[in-house]
């Protein structure tokens, strides 16, 4: 007798991120700055209460307040997760039953129809226009056509920084039935959030996450914010203790550093402006060179040397993300944008 692996996930391979050291890596969209040691003292001594031999706060309570006021929301309708990455793979293995169907867009972040194979749901693709765009009228259409019962799309988008406004967002929330989930990732680095309309809605979650702006990917802290019956039903098949007492901690002092968050996210924003800028510059002086606006904390740029620029950077030591045709770049510190658009401009010969 032997064992052997099911068809969906025999051929899987397992997440591999680049290796090696590197001088500046702007691959993962990670804030580029560690904590300053006023905010890692105030880390350390709430490191001291923690009673190691017991488990979490299965609700993660103090939490939830820290991120709530910070967002100016009601506690009472967040979620906890350890990274929005189980929010995703929670709510759709929970909220879709056998024979559903759900929706994502594309191009937009992989692990949403990853998940949905593990999941056993049928996932269709809506295919964004030649800006990479979403024409929401044409998606409301689908959903309903197709009787679609979640929709899950990133906004403002990883990978291709567009976003969907506020008020196409209501637009399209409000013209279905399906479950929608706006992944609100990268919205610290905008303003068109719907974070603070759920209750208005029956049918829509918005997921934040420490990762980006806040800047603490170490953590692994995730939220969704829905109306009380969404959230308590996330709450009820969640796992009990699925936050960990440090990422709780450490995630309740930094959501308390209002004024340190706020002027970190204008520092990256405006180091995204400058490398955006820089690269429109280069695309004038280059046929097969597009780069598209952003409102992330990236950008994204298209070409057929995408390979071969991502090479050539990387033997600089300079790590950004290579996605087939597409090279998305994150904005690192100030010099980092400006030593890469250097290595940019010698191997395209831009003077």
């Amino acid at each position: 007798m032997s064992y052997t692996l099911n068809n969906k996930i025999k051929e899987l391979v397992p997440y591999e991120p680049i290796s090696g050291t590197y001088k500046i890596r702007l691959d993962a969209n990670e804030c580029p700055d560690n904590l300053p040691d006023e905010i890692k003292l105030q880390i350390d001594k709430a490191m001291q209460g923690i009673d190691y031999n017991r488990y979490p706060d299965p609700l993660a309570e103090e939490l939830i307040n820290s991120f709530s006021e910070f967002y100016g929301i009601n506690p009472e309708l967040v979620t906890a997760g350890n990274g929005s990455d189980e929010l995703i793979f929670l709510i759709e293995s929970a909220f879709l039953e056998k024979g559903d169907k759900m929706l994502v867009v594309s191009p937009d972040f992989s692990m949403y129809r990853f998940y949905s194979s593990i999941c056993e749901v049928e996932c269709d693709s809506f295919i964004k226009d030649d800006n990479l765009e979403i024409d929401v009228d044409a998606l409301i259409e689908k959903l309903n056509s197709d009787n679609i019962k979640l929709l899950l799309f990133s906004n403002p988008c990883n990978p291709t920084g567009r976003g969907v406004t506020a008020e196409d967002a209501r637009r399209l929330v409000s013209s279905t039935n399906a479950l929608v989930i706006l992944d609100e990732a990268y919205m610290d680095f905008w303003n068109q959030s719907l974070i603070g309309e759920v209750e208005s809605y029956d049918n829509l979650i918005i997921f934040r996450t420490a990762s980006k702006a806040v800047g603490c990917a170490a953590l692994r802290l995730g939220f969704a914010v829905a109306n009380p019956v969404i959230s308590r039903a996330i709450k009820a098949v969640k796992s009990p203790y699925n936050v960990n007492s440090i990422s709780q901690s450490v995630g309740e002092v930094i959501y308390k550093n209002k004024e340190y968050l706020h002027k970190r996210k204008i520092t990256i924003v405006n180091n995204r402006e400058k490398l955006y800028n820089e690269l429109t510059a280069i695309e004038k002086t280059q046929p097969d060179f597009k780069v598209y606006p952003s409102v992330a904390n990236f950008v994204f740029i298209k070409t057929t040397r995408a390979a071969e620029i991502w090479e050539y950077l990387k033997q600089k030591s300079i790590v950004v993300r290579l996605m087939g045709g597409y090279l998305r770049i994150t904005a690192g510190t100030a010099d980092e944008v400006g030593q890469t658009v250097r290595a940019l401009k010698d191997y395209l010969g831009v003077i």
